[in-house]
């Protein structure tokens, strides 16, 4: 199966190969058409022959380092095109065929300047380059793009109303674990742009290639998370290199990079967030979000939990609320087990999240 794609790399690059054996032929026989016979015994013919051959021989040497780099950078971009949702393809094609067209429509002179085989590369360098540059204002503007073009076609972004990120945001390694930022932008709070730097892609494949059944499984949920964003149609993932090769830590790449790029910084880790703060990055912390829309439990209220297991000190039971909050219950250790009705004492909040403390509900 690995010997038909090697194959087809091969006949691609003696192809482009070909094409840089003709151009340098053709510039070989304009000079030599030009040049007076150096000696009696050498016809025009001859000395064009010469050109022809020597202009061959050059595009041969330097065809095979130009095909090389075309077919790497082709190969670079299809890797960069995989990180890219349907909507950023579309419209950077989009950009890049206005970009084709214009630059053609003014460039299109320079065919009528000489000889073809001179200023046609030429003008198909001024085409690709304005293509390119097309292709690049088109994902960055996709949105306006597509609203203009896509809206016939269903392909115009539906996300009007819903809140965006006033500047892209960068993704810490525990937000992509974590997967729950899949759901909060499918319910349409977050929309924008969010950076993936390539330490975090690679601190994910390592746990995911790790030999630790749970450390596997949090990498494989990390990258599968990665990919869902990827899908959904309000945000763009981009994966961006590693800027700061000098600093060794992940977190403080991901503090550095968010500064230089002036990012927010999306994160669940407490402590990264406090950091980043601290540095002066604007944060975005999830966990402080879900803390927030955890349902309230004051003092005085009466909760049902089910108790799992001992508490630390004599006669405590410790159970958990649906959302997670810990429930420490006094004097119910032997209805371990049980659901329990309680009467809520007091409430205490950390930075690693609630604790509710309680006791039996009086009969």
């Amino acid at each position: 199966m690995s010997a038909r794609p090697a194959q087809l790399s091969a006949g691609v690059l003696e192809l482009l190969r070909l094409f840089v054996v003709v151009f340098f032929a053709g510039l070989g026989y304009q000079v030599a058409s030009g040049l007076e016979p150096v000696d009696v015994r050498l016809g025009p013919l001859d000395t064009v022959s010469a050109g022809v051959l020597l202009g061959a021989a050059v595009g041969y040497v330097l065809g095979g380092v130009i095909a090389r780099l075309t077919v790497r950078s082709v190969a670079s971009a299809e890797t960069s095109l995989r990180m890219r949702s349907t909507e950023q393809v579309l419209s950077g094609m989009l950009g890049g065929a206005i970009g084709v067209l214009s630059a053609a429509a003014v460039s299109w002179p320079l065919l009528l300047l000489g000889a073809q085989v001179i200023t046609l590369p030429i003008f198909g360098f001024v085409v690709v380059t304005v293509g390119l540059l097309g292709y690049r204002i088109g994902l960055a503007r996709r949105h306006e793009l597509l609203a203009m073009f896509g809206a016939s076609t269903g392909l115009a972004e539906s996300s009007s109303g819903s809140p965006s990120l006033g500047r892209p945001a960068v993704l810490d390694t525990s937000v992509a674990i974590d997967g729950r930022i899949v759901d909060v932008v499918t319910a349409g709070f977050l929309t924008g742009t969010f950076l993936v730097p390539q330490p975090v892609i690679d601190e994910l494949q390592g746990l995911a290639d790790a030999g630790d059944d749970l450390r596997r499984a949090r990498g494989r949920r990390g990258l599968q998370a990665l990919e869902a964003l990827r899908r959904q149609r309000t945000v763009d993932v981009e994966v961006i290199p590693d800027s700061v090769l000098e600093v060794p830590e992940v977190d403080a790449k991901l503090v550095r990079i968010s500064l230089e790029r002036g990012c927010a910084l999306l994160t669940l880790d407490t402590n990264l967030a406090k950091a980043a703060a601290l540095a002066g990055v604007s944060v975005m912390n999830l966990h402080a979000l879900a803390l927030a829309l955890r349902p309230p439990v004051t003092a005085g209220d009466v909760v049902t939990v089910s108790l799992i297991k001992a508490g630390k000190e004599p006669g405590q039971a410790v159970g958990y609320l649906d959302d997670g909050t810990m429930v420490v219950a006094e004097r119910s250790r032997e209805r371990i087990g049980q659901d329990v009705s309680v009467a809520v004492t007091s409430v205490l909040t950390t930075a690693n999240g609630r604790m509710v403390f309680s006791r039996p509900q009086a009969s």
